[in-house]
């Protein structure tokens, strides 16, 4: 999944290291080449489309775009990413166009419930506590990774006593770490020392610089951020509790079905392959659009 990038790319990111400051936004090679720029309207998706979405000819969408490759911000401001050009070419399927809306992640979900966005689209883990207030649309498969310092030995199966950085109020920070941590007090060991960030370039920055022993994030945010400052960290094994990523949208709000119509659309016309490879992420490519995978499986 590691994402290819041009050599000015990792000479900024080195540069940026040097001042305390790691940037993991940069794009791949040759971005502007959007696959699929010409995406015809598929007619049985639009007409699944709720008539007030329909009629507003957009997508409201709540995003926290700082989670490069999925979503982060170009210099002009505007948003990018894999997952961004995934949603530009959903919302054509659909014969509407996009509007992202910068939110706190933790912010995204209940904004959707209270009708300020349309959809919450920010590599959401699909799982059942989520699954209560939100149906999801799902539309990959990640798991989590871990980084360490080069040369270091970090085992995430056994991280007892040591300081991980993570990004706040993902799933890594909310879960993953806690019960891990939780279980090595249960055997007598010292705790995780969780170190939160309010940005996952301020989670990688933390562990380029030594102030963590390690990392933990979604797999393709990892192996990103491992590329772009390839001279400090590398990868701590692989990939493990892969899980789904989904679209959220209001409980039983018939935009889900549209959604996935118009996903599936892509998948089938190989749209949705042709941008998952560009950013280097195929490995998480599925071949279904579900929804509620968490409970329904």
């Amino acid at each position: 999944m590691r994402t290819r990038l041009t050599v000015a790319a990792i000479a900024a990111a080195s540069a940026l290291l040097l001042t305390g400051c790691v940037d993991n936004s940069a794009p791949p090679t040759d971005n502007n080449a959007a696959p699929g720029a010409e995406i015809q309207v598929d007619q049985a998706a639009e007409a699944l489309l709720p008539d007030e979405i329909r009629e507003a000819g957009k997508l409201m969408i709540g995003m926290d775009i700082g989670y490069a490759p999925n979503e982060f911000k170009k210099e002009d401001g505007s948003a990018d990413g894999w997952a961004v050009e995934l949603g530009n070419a959903m919302a054509a399927k659909l014969g509407l166009t996009t509007e992202y809306q910068q939110s706190a992640f933790d912010r995204i979900i209940p904004a959707v419930n209270g009708g300020t966005f349309d959809i919450g689209y920010s590599s959401f883990t699909d799982t059942a506590e989520r699954e209560q207030s939100v149906d999801f649309v799902n539309y990959y498969n990640a798991g989590v990774q871990w980084a360490q310092q080069i040369g270091k030995a970090v085992n995430p199966d056994d991280a007892c006593g040591l300081t991980v950085s993570v990004q706040a109020t993902t799933y890594e920070e909310t879960e993953e770490l806690p019960a891990k941590s939780a279980a090595c007090e249960a055997a007598g060991k010292e705790p995780i020392n969780i170190l939160k960030f309010e940005s996952q370039d301020e989670a990688t920055n933390a562990l380029a610089l030594g102030r963590a022993d390690a990392m933990s994030a979604d797999s393709p945010i990892t192996q990103y951020a491992v590329a772009q400052v390839s001279d400090k960290i590398e990868l701590a094994g692989d990939a493990f509790e892969v899980a789904p990523y989904g679209i959220a949208v209001a409980k039983g709000s018939e935009l889900a079905a549209a959604l996935q119509a118009a996903l599936q659309s892509l998948v089938d016309d190989g749209t949705y392959m042709d941008i998952l490879t560009k950013w280097g992420v195929q490995d998480g490519a599925i071949d279904e659009i579900t929804i509620n995978a968490a409970t329904k499986g």
